[in-house]
């Protein structure tokens, strides 16, 4: 026999989950943020994109690329690093 749940405990349920895991927090504050924004953006879902942290596919792109620059510039300090202490030794 399995466990049937009624469309209310599934809702309960699915409150309590988006409660323990902050969702409700999260967006409360960036819809205050947003009820109490002066000038209220045309898109609000942009607004709330920026605020959740959503990642938008060209900033992702540009955060990417960058990523991979500093990795680069990473590598090749350490490569002149490793090189001053053979240098050293």
């Amino acid at each position: 026999m399995s466990h049937y749940q009624t469309p209310d405990s599934k809702k309960e349920e699915f409150r309590r989950y988006l409660e323990k895991s902050g969702a409700i927090e999260s967006l409360t504050s960036v819809l205050v943020g947003l009820y109490e924004e002066p000038d209220r953006p045309i898109e609000s879902t942009e607004y709330i994109k920026k605020y959740l942290g959503a990642a938008t596919a060209s900033s992702a792109r540009g955060s990417s690329a960058a990523s991979l620059a500093e990795t680069e510039k990473l590598r090749k300090e350490n490569e002149e690093l490793k090189s001053k202490v053979i240098e050293l030794n």
